[in-house]
């Protein structure tokens, strides 16, 4: 049974909201292949103290490790946040088909916000790219993430 877009999504949201749970920015990802979920990953950049320890990189090494590839040709990518550049640099390199995407990040998006990696010219692949499924329901997820970061803040001055 092949699955929709928006269940993929829901489950990208869930691994956010793991995220959310130890305090990290709620982001979450699943890649999915021959329309089955091979990896999971939500942010660690906090807990681990790692700046590459995004959502997608997590879920790309996990992915890479259940196929036994770092080629991760035919996977689909479902993230809750437009990635980074750093994100797209490892999607790009993996070879991964298709990225969806749930809300927009205008301060570091590398899809639609702040650049467009699609438009880097002399790349040897670039992925399909669909955004907003989703949308509000991942953009609410970080949005009140930091509304109550900075809440929390105020309390404490």
């Amino acid at each position: 049974m092949k699955h929709s877009k928006e269940y993929y999504m829901s489950i990208a949201i869930k691994e956010a909201k793991k995220a959310l749970l130890i305090d990290e920015v709620p982001i979450g990802c699943v890649i999915v292949h021959n329309d089955k979920i091979i990896a999971r990953g939500f942010n660690l950049k906090e807990s681990k103290k790692l700046v590459i320890n995004h959502a997608e990189i997590e879920a790309i090494k996990k992915a890479s490790k259940k196929l036994d590839n770092w080629r991760l040709f035919d996977c689909d990518l479902y993230v809750t946040i437009e990635p980074c550049l750093m994100c797209m640099g490892a999607i790009y390199q993996s070879y991964i088909k298709n990225v969806y995407f749930g809300a927009k990040d205008p301060s570091g998006g590398a899809i639609t916000s702040s650049i467009n990696f699609n438009e880097i010219k002399n790349l040897n692949h670039y992925p399909h790219v669909e955004g907003g499924i989703l949308e509000e329901e991942c953009s609410s997820l970080i949005k009140d993430y930091f509304k109550n970061k900075r809440q929390n803040k105020k309390k404490l001055k």
